[in-house]
This record gives C-alpha cells, sequence and structure tokens, in this order.
C-alpha cells in the first residue's frame, strides 16, 4: 500500500497523479453540472396532455434536479479501482481491464460514458468486498482524501500484488474519525464488508441487525434503504419505504444521510406518528406498571375479542319487499352466513361490507327458483334496501376503534368479558381508568393507547403496507408496537436495528426472536455487528463494564480505535462543586475541534441549562444542527440514544440510574450515555459511582 504520506498535494512526486485525478474531479463535477442544466432545460408543455399531467411530471423533474445537485463540501467520488479485466469478460491472457472511479452518484459524460459510478452498482462491489486473500479481480484500489470537497491525497493498494503486504489504510481511518458537526453523514466511503453485506442483502428477506454502540448499525439501515432503491426501484417507487426512528431529535439527525446519497423519496416517522388519528392527542401519561400491560402481546387477543363481540346472531328472519313480492330469510339462514363470514376470520368491516351481499343472493337465488331472472343490478338493489341495511345493523354493527378502547378502558365487566383467561385480574385492574372519561374527544389518550386503537382499526380494516420499512433503536419497542410497525410492511419486509444492551423501557426486548414473532418477520436473517468504527476502546471497554448486569451473554464490541487520553474519570467532588466542574469540562472540550455533547439525567438539566447561560456559554438542544459556531449541545439522557459527538461530558451516573424506574434499566441508559463519544469521554460526579464502574 502506498502511503497517503508520499502522494500529498504538495509532494513533487505525486504531483502528476494527484494533479491529473483532481482533473477528473473537476471535469465529472462540469459533467453533473451539465446533467442538472439538461433537466433544467427540459420542456414539458408538449408532452402533458392536462394540467395534472403537468403538475406531477414537473415534480418528478424538481426532484431529479435536486437529485443531481453537486454537495460543495462533498467528493464526487471517493474510490477508484482498476480491474484486471473488463467486468463480465472473459478473464482471456492479455486482455485489458478497466478503471472505475466510485462515488455517491452516477455521472456521465456528453456521450453517456462513465465519469463516476454509482457506489450501489455490481461494479462498485469490490470496493468494499476486495482483499489480499480475495482480490476479485482488482489491479489497484485507490482512496482518496479530501479538505471539504477538495481532493488532497490519495492512497493505493495493488490487490493482486503478492510481494504487497496488507495493511491498514490511514485515510479510510481518519475519515472514520473525522470531527462531527451538524447531522449524521453518510459511510458510503467507509463501509466495512461486514456492513455491505447486510446492506447489499436482497428485498425479498428481511434482516435484523444486533450491534452495539459505535458498530454503524443505523448508518447500514440508511445505506441499505438507498440501496435497495437503487436496485428495485421501480418496485420501491410503487409500494414505498419508511424509517422509524425512537423520537423527533433521531431522526433530524439522520435526515440528511439519504438526500446526500441522492435519494429524496423516503418518509421518516416515529412509531407515534404511525398510530397518530386525527382528533386524538396524547395528553395523558402510563404508569411503568400500566404501560407494559398495555404494550403486552396479549392485548392483541382481548382487542380481537372485543370486536368480534358486536357480531349478533340474528333472532328474527328477514322480510324483504321487492316489486308487488315478499321473499323472506330464516333466521337459520342468516345465521349460517354469519357464522361462515366468522369462520373465514376476515377483517370485521371487509365481513361487515360483504354480509349485505351475501343476503342478496340468497334472496335472488329464491327470485331464481320462483321464476326470475334477476341480474346483479337486482343483487346490489337488494342489498342496499333498507330491510337489508337494517338486519346487516343489528347483526353486524359498525365498530368505532377509539370508541371501542375507551370502552375497555372505562367498562370494567367489558373489560372482565374479554381479557378472561387472557389477563389476570390485577392486569385489568391496571387496565382501567381511576375516573373514566365520558367521550373519545375528552379522553387523556396515553402513547400506549394510541397504539391499542391502531391494533382495533386494523382488526377492522386492513392497515396499509409498504415495501420496506426500516426500524432503528428497536430494543425499545413493546410487543403492541412490533405489531403496529409489522402491519406496516406485511406483503414488504424491513431492517430491524438494535442493541439489547441499549433496551430502556420497562418493555424493552428481551431476544430478537421474541420482536421478530411480534413483527411478523420470524423468519428474518439475524446479523450482528461486533466491530466498533466510532467510540474509542478505553471508552467502550469502560462502559462494557456494565454489560453482565444489563444483558448478560451479549458480546462487547472490540472497537478498532485505540486512542489514548479518550477516557476521564475525574475524582468525585463536592456536590455543591459538581455544577462548577461540569461547565468547565465543557469549557476545555470547546478547545478541541468537533461537537461537544453535555449528557446529563433529565431532572439535572434545567439546573446545567441556568449555569451555562450564566458562564455565557450558548448551547443547543437535541436535534438542532451544531455548527462550526455552535457546537456545545444540552442532552437530556433520555434523549442521548441514536446521537453521537466527538467530545461528550458526562455529569453524575449515579443520577442517570436513580433516574429510572429500576436499577437495570438505569445502568442500561447509562451504559447509552457512555457510548455516545467519538473522540473523548469525562466523566464527572459527587456521589459514589456504580459498583460496575469501580
Amino acid at each position: 500500500m502506498d502511503d497517503d504520506g508520499a502522494n500529498d498535494g504538495d509532494s513533487g512526486a505525486a504531483a502528476h497523479p494527484l494533479a491529473r485525478e483532481q482533473a477528473h474531479l473537476t471535469a465529472s463535477r462540469a459533467a453533473l453540472r451539465a446533467m442538472r442544466e439538461d433537466v433544467e432545460a427540459l420542456d414539458i408543455r408538449d408532452v402533458t396532455a392536462n394540467w395534472v399531467n403537468a403538475i406531477v411530471l414537473q415534480a418528478q423533474i424538481d426532484d431529479r434536479i435536486k437529485a443531481l445537485a453537486d454537495l460543495a463540501h462533498t467528493p464526487l467520488f471517493f474510490g477508484r479501482l482498476n480491474y484486471l479485466h473488463a467486468p463480465g469478460a472473459e478473464l482471456a491472457e492479455g486482455a485489458e481491464g478497466e478503471q472505475f472511479y466510485i462515488g455517491r452518484r452516477h455521472v456521465h459524460d456528453a456521450d453517456g460514458d462513465p465519469m463516476v459510478i454509482d457506489w450501489r452498482a455490481p461494479v462498485s462491489q469490490p470496493f468494499y468486498r476486495a482483499s489480499k486473500n480475495d482480490p476479485q479481480d482488482i489491479a489497484l484500489r485507490r482512496r482518496f482524501g479530501y479538505t471539504g470537497g477538495e481532493l488532497t491525497a490519495y492512497e493505493d493498494e495493488h490487490l493482486s500484488d503478492p510481494s504487497e503486504a496488507a495493511a491498514v489504510s490511514k485515510l479510510l481511518q481518519q475519515e472514520i474519525e473525522r470531527p462531527r458537526v451538524g447531522p449524521m453523514r453518510d459511510i458510503v466511503a467507509t463501509i466495512q464488508p461486514e456492513q455491505d453485506e447486510i446492506v447489499r442483502s436482497g428485498l425479498s428477506g428481511s434482516v435484523c441487525v444486533q450491534g452495539g454502540p459505535g458498530t454503524g448499525k443505523t448508518a447500514v439501515g440508511l445505506h441499505r434503504v438507498a440501496y435497495l432503491l437503487y436496485a428495485h426501484r421501480e418496485r420501491l417507487a410503487r409500494t414505498g419505504t419508511l424509517v422509524i426512528g425512537p423520537n423527533r431529535s433521531f431522526l433530524h439527525y439522520i435526515e440528511q444521510v439519504l438526500p446526500a446519497l441522492g435519494e429524496l423519496e423516503v418518509k421518516q416517522a416515529t412509531v407515534e406518528d404511525l398510530v397518530a388519528r386525527d382528533g386524538l392527542e396524547i395528553r395523558g401519561a402510563d404508569t411503568a406498571a400500566t404501560a407494559v400491560v398495555k404494550g403486552d402481546a396479549r392485548m392483541a387477543e382481548v382487542l380481537r375479542r372485543a370486536v368480534r363481540s358486536h357480531v349478533t346472531p340474528p333472532a328474527e328472519p328477514l322480510m324483504v319487499v321487492r316489486g308487488s313480492r315478499r321473499w323472506r330469510v330464516p333466521a337459520y339462514e342468516l345465521e349460517e352466513i354469519v357464522a361462515e363470514l366468522q369462520d373465514r376470520d376476515i377483517r370485521y368491516g371487509a365481513a361487515r361490507d360483504a354480509l349485505p351481499q351475501r343476503i342478496a343472493h340468497t334472496v335472488l337465488v329464491r327470485m331464481e327458483q320462483a321464476g326470475e331472472a334477476p341480474d346483479d343490478r337486482v343483487q346490489d338493489a337488494v342489498a342496499r334496501s333498507a330491510a337489508v341495511k337494517a338486519a346487516v345493523k343489528a347483526m353486524w354493527p359498525a365498530v368505532e376503534p377509539a370508541k371501542l378502547v375507551l370502552r375497555l378502558l372505562s367498562d370494567a365487566r367489558f373489560l372482565a368479558e374479554h381479557a378472561a383467561g387472557v389477563l389476570s385480574e390485577e392486569e385489568q385492574a391496571l387496565l382501567l381508568w381511576a375516573k373514566p372519561f365520558r367521550s373519545v374527544k375528552s379522553a387523556k389518550w396515553s402513547a400506549a393507547d394510541l397504539v391499542l386503537i391502531d391494533e382495533a382499526a386494523d382488526l377492522v380494516e386492513r392497515t396499509h403496507s409498504l415495501g420496506h420499512v426500516v426500524l432503528d433503536e428497536a430494543q425499545d419497542l413493546s410487543p403492541m408496537q412490533y405489531r403496529a410497525v409489522g402491519r406496516r410492511c406485511t406483503t414488504g419486509s424491513a431492517t430491524v436495528l438494535g442493541d439489547l444492551a441499549q433496551g430502556t423501557t420497562p418493555w424493552a426486548t428481551r431476544s430478537w426472536d421474541e420482536a421478530l414473532s411480534h413483527l411478523g418477520k420470524a423468519e428474518a436473517v439475524l446479523e450482528e455487528l461486533t466491530a466498533g468504527f466510532r467510540v474509542p476502546r478505553e471508552v467502550i471497554a469502560y462502559a462494557s463494564r456494565l454489560l453482565p448486569s444489563i444483558s448478560p451473554g451479549l458480546a462487547p464490541v472490540s472497537s478498532v480505535r485505540e486512542t489514548p487520553g479518550s477516557l476521564v474519570v475525574a475524582p468525585a467532588v463536592e456536590p455543591s462543586e459538581l455544577t462548577a466542574a461540569v461547565v468547565g469540562a465543557c469549557r476545555d472540550s470547546l478547545r478541541h475541534e468537533g461537537s461537544i455533547g453535555l449528557i446529563a439525567a433529565d431532572a439535572r438539566v434545567p439546573e446545567l441549562a441556568r449555569a451555562l447561560e450564566e458562564a455565557g456559554m450558548a448551547y443547543l438542544s437535541p436535534g438542532e444542527e451544531t455548527t462550526a459556531f455552535s457546537r456545545l449541545t444540552l442532552v437530556p439522557a433520555s434523549l442521548a440514544k441514536g446521537l453521537e459527538y466527538d467530545y461528550v461530558v458526562l455529569d453524575e451516573p449515579a443520577a442517570i440510574v436513580s433516574g429510572e424506574p429500576d436499577e437495570r434499566t438505569g445502568l442500561r441508559r447509562l451504559y447509552v450515555c457512555l457510548t455516545r463519544a467519538v473522540s473523548g469521554l469525562t466523566l464527572l460526579h459527587a456521589d459514589p459511582l456504580p459498583a460496575e464502574l469501580v
């Protein structure tokens, strides 16, 4: 491997190759600009039949223009592959290879010849997978170093040369360790072989990725979406894709990754967004014990029973008047129709829609037996008749999901009837409101209540399914929340991302097998990422002391980054001195380049906020974008998950642990907070540290 120092822009020996690569970058940028200008110049006046078509086509053109944007501080390509032979050609003696530049998007010249190959194309795969042991017909792999958008260095690996020893890429390591300012960025230049296998796995299968802090699982999930959109664009354009995150701060942090890769159509949401319903606001909160019961998968059976309980067998025959004749359908025949629909176990609403047609068909049979010749129009007229409508309303009344859940949480007798043998009396008592609400609108619904309403709504009418769903920080979902997500991909696939050790809810996932079963994706392939690229080895080793207590048997992350001095555990201070010490540590951290996160127990945040203001230190809230001039973020421990900062100042670990309902959940929350640092962690405390960290 050539040393990148020897290939610096100031080195005379390397000036010519670097200048040639810079020239290709300049030409590629000009070609991308020309591609964009070609789209901007399109005249659609002669190809649109009406104004609706014009609006749709113009929107597509606008999206294409956005996708062709040249991001000034993002290099168009980050690597180059020199093949020994042309890809796909016979490996004949003397056959000439080809050269490809690998980048975030495809760029071609005026003749249509590629200048940059999309990283997702099959020909790009060896950039991530090839090695000295498996060169994959690659003579040379070149990585490029950039400052802003300017090419400054390169580094070569001659993979098919047995005389050259394998070595760690310095440019790759520098890119991984580059300071973070602003939202999460893509890792397209640094994807590792084990990550690439997950990214490029097929659309038809679901994947679950267990990954500890710093293993890149979130980035892998986002890049998998980008890859699937590239490989199956037409299908996913019809069916849709969705990224689900734990909160708005997290979604804001990751929202620029896909647009940077040219993908603009992927929607993002939280689970609360998925189950939101017009007119229903989350104004209530459950105790932990109540939330656990509401999130239990057994609630699905309680709801199913409650919905089906509305079906009432007919008590009397049905008389349909048609012209001068009357047609009688006996009660036993109506009962048979109802029983048949129940046995089919189709959605409640679909069965209710089918019932009038089934009754009308029975009437038509009688008409035919009497010598008449009715057609489909007659059957539709009978189905819409007042008598049939009244019978359907009595036998199979409409069910409004929110009203059903309202009754379950308000009416002890109704709940007991449908929870018998499913929930204990103690669990039923936890579900019931102390003071029942009179109406759906006046009720103080909790987040878990809306998940129950969503389940009931699906029992009435099937939820629309998407083509692919990415579920991040999945370990914190309840079984009922998994079911809500699973309904959004019943006919599609899912990428599930999480870390069992970071489960910080009372209902946190105990095993991925159990979670995938609730999601409806029991066949998903489980992948484990154990190589850490973000958190320094010293920091992750310190945090991993908690693993035996919070997730026994889970393999600790093995960080590839050894950073001496990255962990500072300050001696205990007096309680009255802690806040001042924390402010001082923040000021010291700001002397470093990159983002700073001050993470503290939620209860400590107001005091720390006042102290920072008094010290004249401006700070951001989670989700607000850091800039070169505003780099300090004050982060409540409850919102730290999924975020990362170059330097973290961690305030009072004992307060983070005690702020949770139980010690295990508290230690898991602390594990999350300890592993948010990319370059350095400073821990300050007045109270004794948890025994596991001593």
